[in-house]
């Protein structure tokens, strides 16, 4: 392994830059990727970056590019991250894949958790970057019209970011005539329903929540640690779940005793007891894992904690219009008509309710149900705050009802501002924007320092 980065939360490391860092965890005796070099510029990072490239076959070890970050640590916070997920102050810089041509055998379907449709490709093994590679994924029906790719096909197959198989396109000139463009379904390829295809876009769906496909993908992903966080029950153990007619959907989960998973394959006394725990557990999740791990279409994890901090309850949602659920800010008129149709379902309705037979929560944290103090407002964070990371800060305005923004207006409420500011202050100055710290912003969300 190698070692690139420290968390010490609530302590000053004293550590300026990146690689200044790597110089101490070396000096600590942990090991450090010899290669890495501070540059001054982009172009000097390019030009170190191809030196690296022709390092590849001389390595011990498997690398598909270089991270490239922002040498001064100081300036993480300020630069931030989009979607609390990725950095501003780092990227990685790919190199160019390997590719190889094989033959594309078959496209088959894919029926996943809300319906979609998905199409992809079963090929003649080949292998990559010393990984055999058997099948590809082609998304949908638009793109592979737009590739011309056709079954019988010779193609090109890579692995995006030396992971996922990928077909860049067809050898055409192998092709013969006897191959035809391909057309998606008109009924589902598990269930046989008539395929829905919304004009406005890209994928086809099956309508039937009963789908097989559908009910393995949904139980599937309401378990992920994304959603319910059910640790234990992944694709074989609910496929197993499925054959035995224990469950019909995730509702059943929460009827399962120790007993009846003993009669399964690959469950021990132990094991069994430890599944049915984790599944009790899980009723303690708040609403927004619920709305998450229901797969309701277009509502990502994002969208589910707007609309249950927004709405507080499944039942407040569930009475909610089209417009009111498009209405909360992030959300969005698509999502909107997607949560209400969803609520309509007289099968999904009968879903929620043995769900609430069961005793899950159904309702968010006390802070998100209670007073919105800062609802309607938006506020800008810059700099260190005392005591509160950049993600608690937005969590506490969040969850007090308001809306964290990256950048400033005249729209912005206010902005909260922590140790070594950087150039929004006196942005916020010239907008005419209200500065408060981080105390101030407590108090406006009625919590305690």
């Amino acid at each position: 392994m190698f070692t690139f980065q420290v968390e010490a939360p609530g302590l000053k490391l004293g550590i300026d830059s990146q690689h200044e860092l790597l110089d101490a965890l070396l000096a600590w005796g942990l090991p450090v990727e010899p290669h890495h070099t501070r540059v001054d510029g982009l172009a000097a990072a390019h030009t170190a970056i191809a030196k690296l490239q022709t390092l590849l076959p001389t390595l011990d070890y498997g690398a598909d590019g270089v991270a490239v970050k922002v040498d001064n640590r100081s300036l993480y916070a300020e630069l931030g991250t989009i979607g609390n997920r990725e950095p501003r102050w780092a990227v990685a810089r790919k190199f160019e894949p390997e590719v190889q041509v094989t033959r594309l055998l078959e496209i088959r379907i894919n029926v996943g958790r809300t319906g979609a449709l998905n199409p992809y490709a079963v090929l003649e093994p080949v292998e990559i970057g010393g990984v055999t590679v058997s099948n590809a994924t082609l998304h949908n029906a638009e793109l592979i019209a737009a590739k011309d790719i056709r079954e019988g096909d010779w193609v090109e197959v890579t692995r995006a970011g030396e992971v996922i198989p990928q077909i860049l396109g067809p050898v055409k000139e192998k092709r013969t005539g006897a191959t035809k463009p391909f057309k998606m379904p008109e009924r589902c390829p598990t269930c046989g329903s008539p395929v829905e295809h919304p004009p406005d876009e890209a994928m086809s769906y099956c309508p039937n929540i009963s789908c097989p496909s559908r009910i393995l993908e949904s139980i599937v992903h309401f378990a992920g640690r994304s959603a319910m966080d059910i640790r234990g029950l992944g694709y074989e153990r609910v496929r197993a779940l499925l054959d035995a007619k224990l469950i019909d959907n995730v509702a059943d989960l929460y009827e399962l005793t120790p007993v009846q998973l003993l009669t399964l394959e690959g469950f021990a006394e132990k094991s069994a007891q430890q599944l049915v725990e984790a599944i009790v557990d899980s009723k303690q999740q708040p609403l927004s894992a619920v709305l998450f791990g229901l797969g309701i279409r277009h509502v990502g994890q994002q969208g589910a904690k707007l609309l249950a901090r927004h709405f507080g309850t499944m039942d407040a949602l569930a009475k909610a219009g089209a417009e009111e659920v498009g209405a909360v800010r992030g959300i969005g008129p698509a999502i909107g008509e997607a949560v209400v149709g969803f609520f309509k379902d007289a099968r999904n309705k009968d879903l929620l309710k043995s769900l609430a037979k069961s005793g899950l929560t159904l309702k968010e944290t006390a802070t998100a149900t209670g007073p919105r103090p800062l609802a309607d407002q938006t506020f800008v964070v810059t700099g260190t705050l005392p005591t509160l990371s950049r993600q608690q800060a937005r969590d506490l305005i969040e969850g007090a009802g308001g809306h964290v923004s990256d950048s400033l207006s005249k729209k912005t409420t206010a902005l909260v501002v922590g140790a070594d500011p950087g150039s929004k202050l006196e942005k916020a100055k010239a907008l005419g924007v209200e500065q408060i710290d981080e105390a101030e912003l407590l108090r406006r969300a009625n919590r305690k320092p």
